[in-house]
């Protein structure tokens, strides 16, 4: 299992008692949104089972807090045989194969929402980085060694990054993503993050209708 990364080096724009108060936040909502949304996770379960296209969920190691290995759930959307030949960054169009029902979700980010479950847990943030698999983070670090500075913080469902820089389907977007979220953990601060949440929350709705 890979070590704990040292925390002390990370500049970190929130004070002890915005950490706790945003980590309090974290598991208010996502318990909240893990009961409201209980019957929209039900839908999408019996929508992916009955189309017999694999398991509903989706489970992958990621790196969080720490550098720690943690597993993140999503509603699956892609088939497994895409990385048959190892880990790859998809794109949009590599959907192509994946049914309607599954591309209108992850077209609207709805195969996050079981991540709530990783938040409520203390695997992940509402806001953060997006958690980034090992054999990515090396190669990122290649090129810009100051990701390691993430592991200062959790992981989260959404950031500036995730509402600006789309998918990230290539090493340029992944670095210009990591530019944004060292800008994020320099910077962050409750307002910012009710900010994210908000314009997130619009651009999902904007995107359902």
């Amino acid at each position: 299992m890979q070590q704990a990364i040292s925390l002390n080096y990370s500049k970190d724009a929130m004070n002890t008692l915005e950490k706790a108060i945003k980590r309090g936040a974290d598991i208010l909502f996502s318990l909240l949104g893990l009961i409201l949304l209980s019957p929209l996770f039900l839908l999408i379960a019996i929508l992916l089972h009955q189309q017999g296209n694999g398991s509903v969920l989706f489970k992958q190691e990621r790196i969080g807090r720490g550098g720690r290995p943690f597993t993140i759930f999503k509603f699956r959307t892609m088939s497994s045989i895409v990385e048959d030949e190892g880990p790859q960054l998809i794109a949009q169009s590599d959907a192509v194969n994946s049914t309607p029902i599954e591309r209108f979700l992850r077209d609207h980010h709805l195969d996050e929402l079981p991540q709530l479950w990783n938040v409520l847990r203390g695997d992940m943030s509402i806001v953060g980085h997006r958690p980034e698999r090992k054999y990515f983070i090396d190669k990122i670090m290649q090129h810009n060694p100051a990701y390691a500075k993430l592991y200062a913080i959790r992981p989260g469902l959404t950031s500036e990054a995730t509402l600006y820089n789309g998918y990230t389907d290539s090493m340029q977007k992944m670095l210009r993503r990591l530019d944004m979220d060292l800008y994020y953990l320099e910077h962050r601060s409750l307002w910012m993050d009710t900010k994210i949440i908000f314009l997130t929350a619009v651009a999902m709705i904007r995107g359902l209708f």
